[in-house]
């Protein structure tokens, strides 16, 4: 299989906007986890997330056009402009493609349109209600507005949508479908109704006294994980296109995983099969052994079953002593669910390209089911051209990424 490029980048994160600012601040370990500005939030149990604050879309596209997307959708366009600039512009509108990875949609229009019309005495509904709350409408602005005329898919995969993403971008490239996929991945779903379901699952972390330190991937304390809100995009090429234009690669995309655990809708499999083998397909297809890798973005959310699953599952594939370095970014953005699959693999491009893997924010106390070489600090980055990024998803969805160092 040709090589497949990645040759733009762009990113809309609770701790930056833009790849510069959220690689940046991740370094500097900060946190975008606090408490939430909405009203709304006061009176319940769970009253913080990652939540992008300075986000105001005016500031990148007209009053009018934010206003008829749904909040996702905004974050979604943004993401996907910076990383159509950052790779030169579209080069054949008719050769490239779009895929959109989202957990849920509009939730944000469908709760707000449905409080307004059970207090309405018309009883009328906008009639942007409905292409606000489609997933596939996210796809369809980012292809009005860079005149896209490809292939365009969006997948619901929960919170492995962003990483599927990529893969089926990827798939579409080696199949002859296009040339060029931009790869989005958007998520914003910090709703009362949302928070108070999971919170009745007790999945998410209680922590309200000191959000920041509420997200505490495999650390012995951790209570749950942090819902979080933003969206990531990335420009995938065939190497050859790429080349051809004379494209900036930052890394190629080597291999990719994905399947389901059919075991539960919510609870990973007990043995990690599911996860052990999405991550094995992953290497296969990139052609390398194991040890080849340098760096794992893990999934790493931060529940309790959940932590301890994928330190299995990644025991059985690299080995019970391996001591690859492992972080997870969830501690700083929240899980940004179909976003986070993508701005993860950004992170590991540029752990690849920087030679500096962020830390594990809040991992003061690991717990002893988690004795894998979890860094608590920004560590350097060995030698080794390949990162891999884990994303494991509600309805037993796993996606696993792998990069390359593009050292031409």
């Amino acid at each position: 299989m040709e090589k497949i490029a990645i040759t733009g980048m762009g990113a809309v994160t609770p701790i930056g906007i833009g790849v510069a600012e959220y690689w940046s601040n991740l370094l500097a370990g900060k946190t975008g986890i606090d408490t939430m500005d909405n009203p709304e939030f006061q009176e319940l149990s769970i009253r913080f997330a990652g939540q992008v604050k300075d986000f105001r879309p005016k500031d990148f596209m007209p009053g009018k056009l934010a206003g008829e997307m749904d909040r996702f959708m905004q974050m979604g366009y943004v993401a996907a402009a910076e990383a159509i600039a950052d790779c030169g512009g579209i080069s054949d509108p008719y050769r490239t493609g779009i895929t959109v990875g989202t957990a849920l949609n509009g939730i944000g229009t469908i709760t707000s349109t449905q409080s307004a019309f059970q207090k309405s005495v018309s009883g009328k509904v906008s009639p942007r209600f409905l292409p606000k709350a489609l997933g596939n409408v996210c796809a369809s602005q980012i292809a009005i507005a860079n005149n896209i005329h490809g292939p365009s898919m969006t997948l619901n995969t929960a919170c492995a949508s962003g990483g599927d993403a990529i893969a089926l971008g990827a798939m579409m490239i080696s199949s002859g479908l296009a040339d060029m996929v931009v790869c989005t991945g958007a998520e914003s779903g910090l709703e009362p109704i949302l928070f108070q379901s999971l919170a009745g699952a007790q999945a998410l972390s209680a922590n309200n006294d000191n959000p920041k330190q509420a997200c505490r991937p495999f650390d012995s304390a951790r209570d749950g994980f942090v819902s979080g809100e933003g969206a990531g995009a990335v420009v995938l090429e065939s190497a050859k296109h790429a080349k051809a234009r004379n494209a900036h690669i930052h890394a190629y995309l080597s291999g990719w995983g994905n399947n389901t655990d059919a075991y539960h809708p919510v609870t990973p499999r007990p043995d990690g099969e599911g996860e052990i083998l999405c991550m094995k397909q992953a290497i296969e297809m990139a052609g390398i052994e194991p040890s080849e890798i340098g760096y794992i973005n893990a999934h790493g959310t931060a529940t309790v079953k959940g932590d301890i699953c994928e330190t299995d599952a990644v025991k059985k594939v690299f080995g019970e002593e391996t001591s690859i370095p492992i972080s997870s970014t969830k501690a700083a953005t929240g899980h940004m669910m179909g976003a986070g699959g993508i701005t993860e693999v950004i992170t590991c491009i540029n752990v690849l390209n920087t030679g500096v893997i962020p830390a594990t924010l809040n991992l003061e106390n690991k717990d002893l089911q988690c004795n894998l070489n979890y860094v608590s600090e920004n560590t350097p980055m060995s030698n080794k051209k390949y990162a891999m990024s884990n994303a494991f998803g509600f309805g037993g969805q796993n996606s696993s990424i792998i990069v390359e160092k593009a050292n031409d």
